[in-house]
């Protein structure tokens, strides 16, 4: 858990805070924007099984920039985003591993400026690299890819396989500015893994059948799963539940991330999906979007009782002020978890 508010003992930086990093402008120096990272965190306290970590935010399916996508980015909309340069066709894409890209290079020179700041003591996280058939979709959005899996078949397997051997490839050139001196690896999420883990996606699957999903995207998601030591999944909104058997019996795949998406039924409402993910033997992680401290821990309470009362294989965490410390102490030691060692310590 982690606690915001009343503990900066600093001067705050000049450069703004960015939710993304992508919205700095790329002459600002890769160490003012880790400056500003060590402000963020000297505001919060982290509690129970909590640990300061950052992750350089570049928009999910960054890999797109990498391979030749023009950036997009909103502060006004509030997300980043990939668009080609020009129009393209399946046939036109020949994806390459560039070492020089600007993208490519950014990412690295803010996870280095991170590494040579904390030296451990902040865990640096994986950038968002993307899914499959996602950084696809920044090339050939939408429609006209819904149509090539019918008409083209080949050609998109081609290439989805071409990105997971790049997805590969970048996952492990960054890892590797990072795991001689983090104490594990860790991502968005902010789960700590002492081997390599990501969370997986393909948003692109909302849009697809059951048959399609495990023509198109099934076999490289399973291959990237053996590739991890501690693969989970994003598994976005109530479409993609029709998916939800089909990753369940992926037997690398430790665990599923539920998130309800916008508009839909709050966390604490999917019991039968959290029995589901269980029934299979995989972990799962409940994303908690509620402000409220006490509606965050009723939620997550309801959602325990209808386990049976049983909190085991459920990362769950939440972000509240200071001035809960009380209650958040409180609540962690019901479920057995030392406040200031976490379950490391009991």
């Amino acid at each position: 858990m982690t606690l915001t508010g009343g503990l900066a003992n600093q001067r705050e930086p000049v450069l703004p805070h960015k939710d993304f990093a992508a919205w700095y402008d790329l002459a600002v120096p890769a160490e003012a924007i880790v400056e500003r990272w060590d402000y963020e965190l000297s505001q919060k306290r982290f509690l129970g099984d909590a640990f300061p970590g950052v992750w350089p935010n570049f928009g999910p399916g960054v890999i797109a920039a990498f391979l030749g996508c023009k950036v997009v980015n909103s502060e006004t909309a509030g997300t980043t985003w990939f668009e080609p340069e020009k129009p393209v066709t399946l046939e036109s894409l020949e994806f390459r591993y560039d070492a020089g890209n600007v993208w490519f290079r950014r990412v690295g020179e803010i996870m280095r400026a991170a590494v040579e700041r904390w030296q451990g003591t902040v865990q640096v996280g994986m950038t968002d690299l993307g899914g499959n058939l996602d950084v696809l979709s920044s090339f050939v959005p939408g429609e006209p890819l819904l149509f090539a899996l019918c008409d083209q078949p080949e050609p998109v397997k081609a290439l989805t396989w071409k990105v997971h051997e790049l997805w590969a490839r970048y996952f492990e050139e960054l890892n590797a500015i990072v795991s001689p001196v983090n104490p594990g690896y860790t991502a968005w999420t902010e789960i700590l893994s002492p081997e390599p883990y990501y969370i997986l996606q393909c948003d692109f699957a909302y849009m697809i059948g059951p048959d399609m999903f495990e023509e198109f995207v099934l076999p490289e998601l399973q291959a990237t799963c053996k590739r991890l030591a501690n693969p989970f999944f994003h598994l976005d909104g109530p479409g993609m539940l029709t998916h939800l058997d089909a990753l369940l019996a992926i037997p690398e795949l430790k665990g599923i991330q539920w998130v309800p998406g916008a508009g839909a039924k709050p966390m604490d409402e999917w019991v039968d999906v959290y029995r589901r993910i269980r029934a299979a033997g995989k972990l799962m992680q409940v994303l908690n979007y509620d402000s409220d401290w006490d509606l965050a821990a009723e939620r997550f309470n309801r959602i325990v009782a209808g386990l049976g009362g049983d909190a085991r294989g459920i990362y769950w965490s939440a972000t509240t002020s200071v001035s809960q410390e009380d209650k958040v102490r409180t609540f962690l030691d019901t479920y057995g978890v030392d406040s200031d060692k976490g379950l490391a310590g009991v």
